[in-house]
């Protein structure tokens, strides 16, 4: 399945790998367009949005099948190798992706993610997005208040909140339905053959608030990816980008300097 690019080139000549950003659940490629925007300023970037988010095509989320629809698209786009930088959901694609293809990818870095299963409540809140009753018309304001019923936490609440098709027949404009019949998967971690190991440059970076990096994955993170460093962002939940977006463009820069 070929996705939604939102690309961007610098101004001068480039340097390095391309750098691709992968979103998490119920996000898409512009809500990295912060991220984006810093890194592509020297690198060729390239946010995408993930099936059945954004503007691509719906269909069932697994992980392989994902990693399938990455590695299409920056094939078509001519570029591979890259650096992947994932939240979330988006993180758990970008570490399949260079467990099963570490020679198209250069580099690796995971915004509040482990390589395991996880479970925090995203499957709930999906069930009460796709029942959610939609008045015949919606305007931004009154989004916000029926949102706040099933999202009483404003980031959240902002999330989901792009996905709205506000004005005359409001609805989701993603495929939902595809999402929550797919959380099991989205929540799993794939089987991973034994061998299949990504030794390339690999930067964790955890919220300290967040439940989704403890202590008990810290040994899967270091036998799949044996370079791995982790960093914990003080005060900050899962949507760290999100809630400290410069500290994170610090850690993030840093480590693409490196590469």
């Amino acid at each position: 399945m070929r996705l939604n690019v939102i690309e961007r080139r610098p101004e001068g000549g480039e340097t390095g790998l391309p750098v691709v950003f992968l979103h998490g659940l119920f996000g898409r490629a512009r809500n990295l367009g912060f991220l984006q925007r810093q890194v592509s300023r020297t690198r060729r970037t390239l946010a995408l949005d993930l099936r059945s988010h954004g503007e691509s095509p719906h269909g069932r989320l697994d992980y392989p099948a994902m990693v399938g629809d990455v590695m299409e698209t920056l094939g078509a786009y001519d570029a591979l190798p890259a650096i992947l930088i994932g939240h979330s959901m988006g993180g758990k694609v970008a570490m399949v992706m260079a467990l099963q293809h570490p020679e198209r990818v250069g580099g690796l870095l995971v915004g509040d993610m482990a390589p395991a299963r996880t479970g925090h409540g995203q499957g709930v809140l999906g069930e009460a997005m796709l029942h959610l009753h939609f008045p015949p018309s919606l305007d931004r304001q009154e989004a916000t208040e029926l949102l706040q019923t099933i999202a009483p936490r404003r980031e959240v609440r902002d999330l989901i909140l792009q996905n709205v098709r506000l004005g005359d027949a409001p609805g989701w404009e993603i495929g939902l339905r595809e999402i929550v019949d797919s959380m099991a998967n989205i929540e799993n971690w794939p089987y991973m053959p034994e061998g299949h190991v990504y030794d390339g440059p690999t930067l964790f970076v955890r919220g300290e608030n967040s439940p989704y990096v403890g202590p008990e994955h810290l040994a899967v993170m270091g036998r799949l990816f044996p370079n791995y460093r982790l960093e914990t962002m003080a005060g900050v939940g899962h949507w760290l980008h999100a809630e400290d977006p410069r500290r994170f463009s610090e850690l993030m820069m840093t480590f693409l300097a490196g590469i």
